[in-house]
């Protein structure tokens, strides 16, 4: 329903339009607000023109009304009718309520002021009703059996029966720890100077094709690729994961994905690149199509809104997902671009777009790291998950993700560049691939595979120093997160 100040200016517009304050003369004929001869006026028409005078063909003044009422001013007129109008209207959606006010509170029987006060206090009537009667057993009956206070052991990842609302006591630990490294790792793309590769990019000479081909293939991937990350976060995992603590780093990843879309956005935008060129590269750069496609298909439980939990098949499937999402799509499908871009940035080209990857390698490590510890909770809690079965699907999920890393490496590197190639990146990759395998407690695919890029690794792990006054330190923290000690 309309609020009364709504309800009054629409019905006042529709009432001003037929109640004009005017004069009208009749000259021998009678008019539709007074019979001609007997200077008697209707009562419509003191409700329709209450200040007009009317003059009959005699020349005879007719009084509206009576003659001795004093003439009420259109606008209160025009409140008088819509305050009826809303009283109305307002008895209709809310039958007996005006029982509980007293006659004199009645809209229709108000003027001015008086009008809205009374319909702001039969509103207000309606709402105190509502509370009286408000039954608090249909919140308890949605909570079920989660009346009781929490302890430790009550919580589980999945298919958790507490309450989830309940913050504390952490069972996990590790999961509220990484909820404030996140924090303290706050960062945003325009805090970082694109300047350089804006000049760079423009420049004719700057970059060679090859170059060019890395930055825009990896930007189409990535631009999209984070999309579907937060789209999995937002609409299945934190739904699907029964821990309060492990939701709260959920909800702090899936706003990390979207500062890694707006990062991209960002790159984007500064190069004046082609913006339906890039973000539509993954419905027509068959090496993008294919990762994208293998990611769908593996996470088709965490987009369906049906799925849930609770029998031995479901949780299969959430877990079988659960590896495709955090060991193939962030731990093996992002690091041939992030090698990529960050190889530039060590040669002093493209560093703003290379400064920006590297924060993003920053949060995006962390998520690997929380997703890993996750699965590795999951199986703890439900042993019977991690069957022979399971294991090879995750061992050949691996595979293929790594194999199709390899062909986007060979489609983005036709030739060497960066100090790097295909067959380097391969192998890069098939180390990657092991560390997954291993992580989950499954063996390595790839015997005797070294890192070629051991610069990657110090990138990851080491603790890197910058002058500040050139460039923000990767390690940067927001102040409230820093120790002094």
């Amino acid at each position: 329903m309309l609020s009364w100040d709504d309800f009054y200016e629409e019905s006042g517009e529709e009432a001003g339009k037929k109640a004009p304050a005017s004069t009208s003369t009749n000259a021998g004929s009678a008019s539709t607000s007074t019979n001609a001869g007997s200077g008697n006026t209707g009562s419509s028409a003191a409700q329709a023109a209450p200040a007009s005078a009317n003059t009959n063909g005699n020349g005879a003044a007719a009084t509206t009304g009576m003659s001795q009422a004093q003439p009420t001013t259109a606008p209160d007129a025009i409140r008088e009718q819509a305050a009826a109008s809303y009283d109305a209207a307002l008895q209709a959606a809310t039958p007996g309520v005006d029982s509980t006010l007293p006659d004199a509170a009645t809209p229709a029987t108000q003027t001015g002021d008086a009008a809205a006060d009374a319909v702001n206090q039969r509103v207000m009537a309606q709402a105190h009703a509502e509370l009286e009667d408000l039954d608090i057993t249909v919140g308890q009956e949605e909570v079920g059996e989660w009346t009781e206070r929490v302890t430790v052991d009550d919580k589980r990842m999945i298919n958790c029966r507490a309450d989830l609302n309940q913050l504390v006591p952490f069972k996990y630990d590790w999961a509220w720890q990484k909820y404030l490294d996140g924090c303290a790792n706050h960062w945003m793309p325009q805090e970082i100077n694109m300047t350089a590769d804006i000049a760079l990019w423009k420049s004719k000479n700057g970059l060679t094709p090859d170059e060019r081909l890395i930055v825009k293939r990896n930007l189409g991937f990535f631009s999209t690729a984070d999309s579907l990350v937060a789209n999995n976060l937002v609409l299945a995992l934190y739904r699907l994961i029964t821990n309060p603590e492990c939701r709260q780093y959920i909800l702090r990843q899936a706003f990390e994905e979207a500062i890694h879309t707006h990062a991209y956005q960002y790159c984007i935008e500064s190069l004046a690149m082609d913006e339906g060129e890039i973000f539509n590269m993954y419905h027509e750069i068959p090496s993008v199509a294919k990762k994208a496609s293998w990611g769908l298909k593996y996470t088709k439980e965490l987009s369906d809104p049906n799925f849930t939990t609770g029998t031995p098949e479901t949780d299969k499937a959430l877990l079988k997902n659960l590896i495709a999402f955090y060991c193939c799509l962030e731990g093996i499908f992002f690091y041939c671009g992030f090698t990529q871009i960050l190889s530039m940035g060590r040669r002093n080209k493209m560093t703003g777009t290379s400064e920006q990857f590297q924060y993003i390698l920053r949060d995006e490590s962390m998520h690997l790291n929380f997703g890993i510890d996750m699965i590795n909770q999951i199986k703890i809690e439900n042993p019977e998950l991690w069957d022979d079965a399971m294991k090879r699907d995750a061992t050949r999920m691996i595979l293929q993700a790594t194999q199709l890393e390899i062909e986007y490496a060979r489609d983005t590197m036709p030739r060497g560049v960066l100090g790097m190639n295909a067959v380097m990146m391969e192998e890069y990759l098939q180390f990657i691939a092991n560390r997954r395998l291993v992580q989950i407690g499954l063996p390595e695919q790839f015997k005797g595979v070294k890192n070629p890029f051991p610069w990657m690794s110090e990138i990851m792990d080491l603790r890197k120093e910058k002058n500040f006054f050139e460039t923000r330190v990767i390690e940067y923290q927001t102040g409230g997160a820093l120790t002094w000690d």
